[in-house]
């Protein structure tokens, strides 16, 4: 403890009174302060103090007065024994440190008291900044003893800053999130201020350099309040919440950030006066953001309130010390110290609580991002079950039997193999006959005994699909089954496979009716007919066609049978002068919008009247002049006719977009993108519509997304035709540039009376809005069925129900009549 602490003081105003001027004035100018501490604010006067100490024991007494705050700016002790002076000792912040008699932030005189001698001492003091004077007297011994304590304390503080200066910025190198940096910061501003105000950093890291350190005293206060604002912005997500306190902390920003220049090149006492005014207000400012936030719903609002109380209210009386306002006391002398240690420990928690909270949430949008990818790989799983799957007999369907076809032609090159089909001739008149329900009981019989029989021929092919069911029969179509047989297996005998079409030829019985199947047996042979799955089966097709030929009971494919070998060359040699003489045409076929009943789009539909053969339809025309390369030049015929025929329609019906359909070998010639920009001269390209099937899209994946991702570049659109009809990659169908999905007409016919169809369709909608797809639905011929998908979700709808595809000029008469009328 203390030995004494009660002084005397004077005040010299001009700060030019020298000691011999002092000893001379009358003694009613000092002025006493009994408990040894005074404050008297911000002031540029120099000051006079004089206090005695006796020792009234037998001992010598080792001693050190202490003016217990670092920040005075030159102190001169004078130390008399009697009427003489003995010694003279000046020091300061503004002095270098290494001349002190003791090594510590303090202004610290050591003198020696003899037994019953008395020293009265004489102090001047002056500094810039708050003029704070708590006088100690101590015995050495206990000097030091309750220094290092004190050091301890404080440097645990600093330890504890330190810290979470370092946890918050691991923090942000992890997760590269301002606020971690900004509250990283706005503590080491704290940090700095304490170190400085305490003296810390002139003592230990720069004694030679005084005027670092007032610099150094001075920035902090900006530094810290800036990046305060800056987190309490970030943390309280005031931009959201409360405008208007945003735009207070935004001002209080450009504040600090002009008071922290300033501090480099302002006056020390009129920086100090600076700063401390605006903690005031900052610390306000703050201290009101909490309750704001916390009362609009807010979380972070809660901590931060009671985070910043302590803290404001230990920054209002360390202010309040600095300016004069409060005496010089343990309250005032620590309690920004402790309201902060407390704010850093309470946001701590907060800043805690938000990762935590973070986390969980981070965790529930994971899981959410994985029940919605679950539920939408069911959804794709069941989508891509359905389009390989009949939906009456739940066989594979064509599809897949080329999918399977071809992977084992992949995988075993050099095998010979046999693909079998099997058509049941009488079903388009047993469904005439039969109802609906009854037709579908029969192909369902029809369909378990062909898996029967097939079970037990051991040369049949069996794969096993990815929910794991066996697969050996596919239905290519509604009335034709197939199969795969490894011919090396089979050999020359065919007793099993005979018997069991033998079976397959017997009367069914259904109701007790014994129906006449009469069924067709086709077959072609890998390698000899073809090297593919689609040739194959169409060879086995034909196979079936020419079986009444042959003596077996199964057609085998032959060349010399084949009648459409040669016609194929003819037709499209016919086709070829249709298209230079221009006798094809092109009729539309009008979409309706089932959003807003209105007539949108117009689709080009290529006809063609063969002066011998009557119409020929596109069906046969079109794949032979895919395969034959005339499709390119019928394209360019389609693009330059319909654009040039439609020409006033797509003036008088601005809404009106047209859809050209192309093919697999448009896409990748590299030509289609030539011929469609001149065109763009005569029609906006967002009402142009490029629509190609899914199957033409996935003939060369990456040369047709490059083709028509550049195509969309021109600001053309892209549909995906038939789809429903052809086997593809749903991821790669979501790389394509397009924006509509036509979903194929044998997926509409029965959706007013089977469940199981309207389910694929329901998908298949769901699946296209989720892609962010635009659905259309062709082939509708009816009413009923229009305003089911209508009810159902789909986009828009074409066919026979809306309109038959007209020539152009019936299609302005049409155009004219119905441009109201749905």
């Amino acid at each position: 403890m203390p030995v004494e602490a009660h002084f005397e003081y004077l005040v010299d105003p001009e700060g030019t009174a020298d000691l011999e001027e002092v000893l001379k004035l009358p003694e009613h100018q000092w002025q006493l302060v009994e408990n040894g501490n005074a404050t008297f604010g911000i002031s540029d006067e120099s000051y006079w103090l004089r206090f005695s100490v006796r020792n009234e024991t037998d001992y010598r007494r080792d001693l050190i007065a202490e003016l217990a705050y670092p920040l005075l700016d030159d102190v001169v002790f004078h130390v008399f024994s009697g009427e003489e002076r003995i010694d003279t000792f000046a020091t300061g912040d503004t002095r270098p440190f290494e001349p002190r008699q003791v090594d510590h932030p303090n202004m610290l005189l050591r003198f020696v008291l003899a037994s019953h001698e008395t020293k009265t001492i004489y102090v001047r003091v002056r500094t810039d900044g708050s003029m704070i004077l708590p006088l100690k007297v101590w015995r050495e011994n206990q000097f030091f003893e309750a220094a290092a304590k004190e050091q301890k304390l404080h440097f645990f503080f600093f330890g504890c800053l330190t810290i979470i200066i370092m946890i918050n910025m691991a923090i942000f190198l992890k997760l590269w999130e301002r606020l971690y940096l900004f509250y990283a910061l706005a503590i080491a501003g704290y940090l700095l201020f304490f170190i400085s105000m305490r003296g810390y950093g002139f003592q230990h890291d720069y004694p030679q350099s005084p005027v670092l350190h007032g610099r150094a005293l001075l920035l902090s206060m900006p530094f810290l309040a800036l990046f305060s604002v800056l987190f309490c912005r970030e943390f309280l997500k005031t931009k959201t919440h409360s405008p208007r306190l945003d735009f207070a902390l935004k001002a209080m920003i450009c504040f600090e950030v002009v008071n922290l220049l300033a501090a480099f090149f302002m006056s020390y006492n009129v920086a100090v006066k600076l700063s401390a005014l605006s903690s005031f207000v900052f610390f306000s400012l703050l201290f009101v953001a909490g309750p704001i936030t916390w009362a609009a719903g807010l979380r972070a609002g809660m901590f931060f309130t009671i985070a910043w109380t302590p803290l404001t209210v230990g920054v209002l009386a360390t202010a309040g010390r600095s300016m004069g306002f409060f005496p010089e006391n343990f309250l005032t002398q620590y309690a920004m110290q402790i309201g902060s240690g407390l704010e850093a420990f309470i946001l701590t928690l907060a800043l805690a609580d938000r990762l935590h909270r973070e986390r969980e949430d981070k965790i529930e949008a994971q899981a959410d991002r994985l029940r919605m990818e679950i539920s939408r790989h069911e959804a794709q799983t069941k989508l891509t079950d359905a389009m390989m799957h009949d939906p009456v007999t739940r066989l594979p369907n064509r599809n897949r039997f080329e999918w399977v076809i071809n992977q084992q032609l992949r995988l075993n090159p050099e095998g010979h193999y046999m693909v079998g089909v099997a058509r049941v001739t009488r079903m388009e008149e047993i469904n005439r006959t039969l109802d609906l329900a009854r037709s579908e009981r029969l192909i369902q019989d029809i369909a378990l005994q062909m898996k029967s029989l097939a079970g037990k021929l051991p040369y049949v092919q069996s794969v096993r699909d990815d929910m794991g069911r066996i697969e050996r029969v596919y239905q290519i179509s509604g009335d034709t089954f197939g199969l795969l047989l490894d011919a090396g297996k089979v050999g020359d005998n065919f007793e099993g496979l005979e018997l069991a079409l033998r079976q397959l030829s017997e009367p069914v019985l259904l109701d007790n009716l014994a129906i006449e199947l009469h069924p067709k047996f086709g077959a072609a042979t890998y390698p000899m007919h073809g090297d593919h799955a689609a040739m194959l089966i169409r060879n086995a097709h034909v196979g079936m066609e020419i079986a009444p030929r042959d003596k077996r009971a199964v057609g085998f494919y032959s060349r010399n049978y084949d009648i459409y070998s040669e016609s194929r060359l003819t037709l499209m040699s016919d086709l070829r002068e249709a298209l230079h003489n221009s006798t094809t045409a092109i009729h539309y076929q009008p979409k309706l919008c089932l959003i807003n009943d209105e007539i949108v789009g117009l689709e080009a539909l290529i006809r063609w009247h063969h002066p011998e053969r009557g119409w020929v339809f596109p069906v046969d025309f079109i794949p032979l002049a895919e395969d034959t390369g005339v499709i390119t030049q019928l394209t360019r015929w389609v693009f330059e006719n319909s654009i040039r025929e439609l020409d006033s329609i797509l003036t008088d019906y601005p809404q009106l977009e047209i859809s050209i359909n192309i093919s697999a070998r448009d896409l990748v010639s590299g030509d289609l993108r030539e011929l469609i920009e001149p065109m763009l001269a005569r029609i906006e390209p967002g009402r142009l519509t490029l629509e190609l099937t899914e199957t033409a899209a996935m003939e060369d994946p990456e040369k047709g997304l490059i083709a028509l991702k550049a195509l969309a570049d021109l600001g053309l659109k892209v549909s995906i035709d038939d789809f429903g009809s052809g086997y593809s990659s749903l991821s790669y169908l979501k790389r394509l540039p397009a924006t509509e999905i036509k979903l194929d007409r044998s997926l509409i016919t029965d959706i007013c009376t089977s469940e199981s169809s309207r389910v694929i369709v329901a998908t298949a909608i769901n699946m296209a809005h989720g892609l962010g797809y635009r659905l259309v639905a062709e082939g509708v011929e009816n009413e009923e069925t229009g305003r089911l998908l209508k009810t159902m979700g789909c986009d828009r709808l074409q066919g026979f129900w809306l309109c038959h595809p007209l020539p152009v000029e019936k299609l302005k008469l049409w155009l004219a009549e119905h441009r109201s009328a749905f």
